[in-house]
């Protein structure tokens, strides 16, 4: 499953789980592609759970889809990623430290509200 929803104007709620597809992945990132049109100075929550790794179709059409999704990170600053994975959240802050002007930060499940505290506007 890939979720996309708009939490609030400047802010993405993404739930990933399971073994996603091709048209798990195409569903998904056009979603993600849309919702983002208007956004500014964004910020994304990711919670992934029972992670699989995606199908060789999947990671083709992210692939073709990779020059809007880099257009993307210009509208994001911050992105909290929420995994019981230990290796995902190690490659959410490898991943933070390759895209400047992003900044990722990644929490456990029991840290959930810590993420949100992170995201909020305030912070």
């Amino acid at each position: 499953m890939f979720d996309v929803t708009k939490h609030t104007a400047d802010r993405l709620d993404i739930k990933l789980s399971g073994t996603l597809d091709a048209d798990g992945m195409r569903a998904g990132l056009d979603q993600l592609i849309a919702l983002s049109e208007d956004v500014t100075q964004g910020r994304m929550l990711y919670r992934i759970s029972d992670f699989s790794m995606p199908t060789l179709g999947a990671f083709g059409v992210e692939m073709s889809r990779l020059p809007k999704l880099f257009g993307l990170l210009a509208k994001f600053d911050k992105c909290a990623v929420v995994t019981e994975s230990a290796w995902l959240r190690k490659a959410a802050m490898v991943e933070g430290a390759l895209f400047p002007g992003l900044e990722i930060k990644s929490f456990e499940p029991s840290e959930a509200a810590l993420a949100e505290g992170w995201l909020s506007p305030k912070s």
